[in-house]
């Protein structure tokens, strides 16, 4: 087996398993709060909001991680022929460590902004919008933003992982964390719309944590991913539409 093939192996089961574990932990959490309550809309506590923040980290590691694959392969065979040895493992550890605490800083703001929408009245017990108008809203905002240049520029980005390292190589293992929360700075830009879609179905709602993760992977990874986003986004207007008039 080839340097190359093995780093690939190796990348991959590692992805593959936190993916896995992340699925196992969402699947449990989700059993568990379908059992309880949500808390009294204006009684959110510290803990309360904790767990929320968990919850979507943890969220993002599953769907989020896989469409990373490609650019964390390339950056630790990178790191491999530079430095080779453990400090290559060690370096592209660090950056998808920085990859996550992007996603990490998205899921606080959005576990925060769903406490305030809780606390509002404005998301049922099940985390999803409580009225059409909400509802519409987000299919309308998440639906042009897939049109829309910046959209396109973030996309391009993440489908293109060895230009990013030929313009934004950084050295050693601050270098490599900062690398991968420049990375992810960018995914969260091409991203974070698709994300408010689960205020529309319910934030728990893993069948559709599942579909939003396959549209993020085909954008990423497959020729025609940006058309794919595009169809999507014209669907999803389209749809926010008729359940604003609802």
């Amino acid at each position: 087996m080839t340097p190359g093939m093995r780093d690939r192996v190796i990348v991959t089961t590692g992805i593959v398993g936190l993916t896995a574990l992340a699925w196992v932990y969402l699947v449990r959490m989700a059993h568990s709060m379908a059992a309880m309550s949500m808390p009294e809309m204006n009684m959110w506590a510290v803990p309360d909001v904790s767990m929320l923040i968990v919850m979507w980290v943890v969220m993002m590691v599953a769907m989020m991680l896989p469409s990373a694959a490609p650019m964390i392969v390339l950056a630790v065979g990178t790191y491999r022929r530079r430095a080779g040895g453990p400090a290559a493992w060690a370096m592209g550890g660090a950056f998808a460590l920085g990859y996550l605490l992007a996603w990490t800083g998205f899921s606080v703001v959005a576990a925060l902004a769903q406490a305030g929408l809780h606390r509002a009245a404005w998301l049922s017990p099940a985390m999803s919008a409580s009225n059409a108008w909400l509802g519409g809203a987000i299919l309308i905002v998440a639906g042009v933003y897939q049109w829309l240049p910046v959209k396109a520029r973030c996309l391009t980005h993440c489908r293109s992982p060895l230009n990013f390292l030929m313009t934004a190589w950084r050295e050693g293992l601050i270098g490599a964390v900062r690398m991968g929360v420049h990375h992810g700075k960018f995914c969260i830009g091409c991203c974070w719309a698709l994300m408010l879609l689960l205020f529309v179905a319910g934030v728990m709602n893993l069948v559709w944590v599942a579909a939003i993760a396959v549209l993020v992977l085909v954008e990423k990874v497959l020729p025609l991913g940006s058309l794919a986003g595009r169809l999507t986004g014209a669907a999803l207007i389209v749809w926010g539409v008729l359940v604003a008039l609802k």
